[in-house]
């Protein structure tokens, strides 16, 4: 009974995400989806959403419906993944959840090939060892955020050739190598940091100078 709870649970979460972060596309039909012509897999991933199915619109049924289908097509480490993102999902904050939604929307307003290219950014940061995911998350926090814009507008700024042998050369260094490139990037950011902290601090001090 508890292991069926849970499951249920589980269901519930997966579809629930799915909703939120699947894409709207154009259908041809506007009409709704009757329950009985969901496939037996679409309903078991759908279960919970079965007492009310009748009362959603139908671009709520289609998009589940298309986040059951894209559901089983995932594999088990890309179901781990997701189950991972429900997870910190259920401990945002309501603000953390709606910073979330405006990034997908945002995501999901993007030209078709600027989403692939960050579908495939992020495969290939999921494809990295968990310490390297852990450097690379402690580099971004440790950003300030000009820092962040500078380095959003030069990756976009690459072309497909230039983002290709910038992974090559990172792939090609020994650890050594690594090492002393990430503490270079390290120090550069500890300095531009406190650089930045100083030119704020200064303004207030010319502001008061000013007023006298």
């Amino acid at each position: 009974m508890i292991k069926r709870k849970i499951h249920k649970r589980l269901v519930l979460l997966v579809a629930t995400f799915l909703l939120l972060a699947v894409s709207v596309e154009t259908f041809g039909a506007e009409g709704s989806i009757p329950w009985d012509q969901l496939s037996p897999g679409e309903q078991e991933t759908l279960q919970p959403f079965a007492d009310r199915w009748q009362d959603l619109k139908p671009q709520q049924q289609q998009r589940l419906q298309k986040g059951a289908r894209r559901w089983k097509t995932l594999t088990p480490e890309q179901r781990q993944h997701v189950q991972k993102g429900l997870k910190r999902w259920k401990q945002m904050t309501p603000e953390q959840r709606q910073r979330a939604r405006s990034s997908f929307n945002r995501f999901r307003n993007l030209p078709p090939e600027e989403q692939k290219r960050l579908r495939r950014i992020q495969n290939r940061y999921q494809s990295l060892p968990p310490e390297r995911r852990r450097q690379l998350r402690e580099r971004w926090r440790n950003m300030t955020p000009e820092q962040r814009r500078q380095f959003r507008e030069r990756h976009q700024n690459m072309t497909p050739e230039q983002r290709r042998q910038l992974r090559e050369r990172h792939q090609n260094m020994t650890p050594e190598q690594r090492r002393e490139f990430r503490e270079r990037r390290q120090n550069r950011t500890r300095e531009q940091r406190d650089n930045q902290r100083q030119r704020t601090q200064s303004q207030p001090r010319r502001g008061r100078s000013g007023g006298r």
